[in-house]
């Protein structure tokens, strides 16, 4: 494994330590008047998402994480798992729920995503900033009822419930938003 000092940390930047795999969110080098020089992080863990904050002495060895990012196109469902095909080597991967987090909620067939893996483990996924779906279920917008930013709910073919403004109907395709699960617009 190779081994950084925290005077090298960089933001995106996988660390692997006692607590588990890190992910650096955001780093402050502070020399202050007296004493020595440290480094104050925020770091998110890879596995749960959490987020915590450590502080580090400057100069400080620490284990950088070797993270593979892998295209992969999602093919289909079987059972609990979903299958991806890696682009390169059209190699066929199942892979569990857990390890894809939210992402299952905006992965439609043949759509592509980046898995981040450590070793053979599936620690994140990158999807693009918006994908499009269709609309399997919502109430009809009435005419008339278009009051200003009114919103009703409305169910993704991927089982996925987001507030759309009333006139969109079921069937109908919309942009949302992959990082924050928002609404964009009809596609």
């Amino acid at each position: 494994m190779a081994k950084i000092t925290t005077n090298d940390l960089k933001n995106g930047m996988t660390l692997n330590l006692d607590e588990g795999l890190f992910q650096v969110q955001e780093f402050q080098h502070v020399k202050p008047g007296k004493g020595g020089a440290f480094v104050r992080t925020t770091l998110k863990n890879s596995r749960t998402g959490a987020t915590i904050d450590r502080t580090f002495r400057a100069g400080e060895s620490v284990e950088r994480a070797i993270i593979d990012k892998k295209d992969m196109q999602y093919l289909y469902r079987d059972g609990p798992d979903y299958v991806f095909m890696d682009s390169e080597t059209y190699e066929q991967m199942p892979v569990t729920s857990d390890s894809l987090g939210d992402s299952v909620n905006y992965l439609v067939e043949s759509n592509s995503a980046v898995l981040m893996m450590y070793g053979e483990e599936i620690i994140g996924t990158e999807l693009p900033a918006a994908v499009e779906l269709d609309i399997a279920d919502t109430e009809p917008g009435i005419q008339g009822d278009r009051v200003s930013g009114a919103r009703k709910p409305a169910t993704l073919v991927t089982g996925l419930v987001i507030q759309v403004p009333l006139f969109v109907n079921p069937g109908d395709r919309v942009k949302v938003d992959t990082r924050s699960g928002e609404y964009i617009t009809r596609a």
